[in-house]
């Protein structure tokens, strides 16, 4: 068929309207015909030759089986090759790879690129989205969610595509959140049972968070769970008058998941207004909460609060690691988490009981410890109109970028980071088309932040090994481990590292000139094990000669 210049325009105007999926082969591509994860492929733990989440596995551990690369011969490690995705400046994905087919994202782009060579296999690009605040006004994306022949994506401005793993090609595109009440997207979606899980950014931004979960085949709404509770529900009076619809408590991070169970655990961000607290009395539910979920119902199994009615801005959003340890003879189902808050948390992940926290952070002056029910002690300092030296700082003790654990040595590994600001409180009305800080933060002159590479030990709660960084604590790059007894992570001065899982002595740096603002993750194809991170404006690729 043979289109007029006029028709042919038109055609090309309304596929960029809808979005555009450009491949680097007309037909669907050989290389691609593989890409069908079926639930053995996610339900895998630990992972090897595919990534097939955000975390790897459903348990958010980031630990890889993969031996290849080891201590003895790391230091070996090169670059493979680098890809250089465009439309981001600073990117935060961890890609996912299936059976030699890496999928990758950059703002409102999705790559599916070969494994071993970074050759483009299809491109789907979107416009960037304007009107937008905060995290989604950076265009932020995490990466994607793989299921069948699908591949799942979140676009800044709150729409969740479904395009076809092996062209690119477009299937449907569901707005799961009102862009214009400041909603938008920056997570990877997760995969479970069939439904497509997504949560929101926002909460800066005063929105009501919610989780949702989509029809993998249709698009069409399963549940949506709110996170702020509406009048009359359990929680609500924390959320007088209309609070509740401004309340926070977003979900822009993944959660995880455990099959046995079958439970989802989602966490959710700080409470709105940040830093003034009179308008939102009490704990304010469900803000900086770990929330357990049947993930095909919606159904709120349990919850537990780390920072009640939360003046700090400490998000939650950390991953909820899962894993099961031998506690006085009897192995136990956990769910820790290193806290941005600067405690480190063991709940028993089957019901949500609180054993027990730890401080992980020397510089830590908000709470005297944890209580023996979980409840923060405060220490009585707040937020005020002339400042109040608070830590940790508004960055926290640690942030969302990826923790690790490893089930040989039975460390987890965590970026931490040591630092203090300024808190000043002024309160003011929510306006649309505003954040709802109240007001915001400063850095002392004087004070030094540094990231440090903790390895703590789940039994006891403490370090075992530290690895400072050099730098200004400015980087959020996040770990991985494997079984070659490493921990792999982007530094805080642009260099790729890799350091021995037991004891933390350092055996490798990649300098790549550009900062981290995201975590690594491994593979392999045809034998050959891969390691890859993405760094500002590019994903490097590594690994040993051949």
């Amino acid at each position: 068929m043979i289109l007029s210049h006029r028709a042919a325009l038109i055609l090309l105007l309304n596929l960029l309207g809808a979005g555009l999926a450009v491949t680097a082969q007309q037909a669907h591509s050989p290389v691609t015909a593989n890409v069908n994860v079926q639930a053995r492929d996610l339900l895998a733990q630990p992972v090897a030759e595919n990534w097939t989440s955000y975390n790897g596995d459903y348990s958010g551990r980031r630990y890889s089986t993969l031996r290849e690369i080891n201590a003895g011969n790391v230091a070996q490690l090169r670059a493979a090759w680098v890809f250089h995705p465009g439309n981001s400046q600073n990117l935060e994905v961890t890609p996912l790879v299936i059976r030699g087919i890496m999928f990758v994202t950059s703002s409102n782009n999705v790559f599916a690129l070969d494994a071993r060579t970074g050759r483009t296999v299809w491109h789907y690009q979107r416009p960037v989205s304007s009107g937008l605040l905060d995290d989604a006004a950076a265009h932020k994306n995490r990466g994607v969610a793989v299921w069948r022949d699908s591949v799942y994506a979140e676009t800044d401005d709150a729409h969740l595509l479904c395009l076809d793993a092996r062209s690119g090609g477009l299937r449907w595109d569901v707005e799961f959140a009102d862009k214009t009440k400041q909603y938008g997207a920056t997570s990877a979606p997760l995969v479970v049972n069939g439904s497509v899980i997504v949560g929101t950014s926002g909460g800066d931004s005063g929105v009501r968070g919610f989780v949702a979960a989509y029809d993998a085949a249709t698009g069409k709404l399963k549940w949506r769970f709110w996170t702020i509770p509406g009048p009359g529900e359990f929680g609500s009076s924390s959320w007088p008058g209309d609070s509740y619809l401004h309340g926070g408590a977003t979900t822009w991070m993944p959660g995880t998941y455990d099959p046995e169970l079958n439970t989802l655990y989602w966490t959710t961000s700080n409470a709105a207004p940040d830093f003034v607290g009179d308008t939102r009395p009490g704990d304010d539910l469900y803000t900086a909460c770990v929330l357990a979920f049947n993930p095909d119902t919606g159904k709120l199994k349990w919850y537990f609060q780390f920072t009640p009615h939360d003046l700090y801005d400490y998000d939650a959003t950390e991953t909820p690691v899962l894993l099961d340890a031998e506690e006085n003879g009897a192995v136990r189902h956990l769910l820790v988490q290193a806290n941005r808050n600067g405690f480190f948390y063991i709940l028993d992940r089957t019901n949500g009981k609180f054993l027990r926290a730890s401080q992980f952070v020397t510089k830590l002056n908000w709470a005297k410890g944890i209580d023996s029910s979980g409840r923060p002690i405060l220490s009585g300092r707040i937020p005020t109109a002339k400042g109040e030296y608070i830590c940790p700082g508004i960055d926290g003790a640690t942030n969302w970028y990826s923790p690790s654990y490893n089930s040989d040595t039975k460390l987890f590994y965590v970026m931490a980071l040591e630092g203090c600001d300024q808190y000043f409180a002024v309160p003011r009305k929510f306006n649309t088309g505003e954040t709802f800080y109240n007001t915001g933060t400063k850095r002392p002159a004087n004070e030094h932040s540094q990231k440090v590479l903790l390895a703590l030990s789940v039994a006891g709660g403490k370090p075992v090994w530290s690895y400072p960084q050099v730098g200004g604590g400015n980087s959020s790059g996040g770990t991985l481990t494997t079984a070659g007894g490493l921990v792999f992570f982007g530094d805080d001065a642009e260099s790729f590292e890799a350091v021995d899982a037991a004891s933390g002595r350092a055996l490798l740096h990649f300098n790549t000139g550009q900062r981290f603002v995201a975590s690594p993750m491994t593979y392999a194809v045809d034998g050959v094990q891969y390691v890859a991170i993405a760094a500002e404006s590019d994903i490097f690729v590594f690994a040993l000669p051949h």
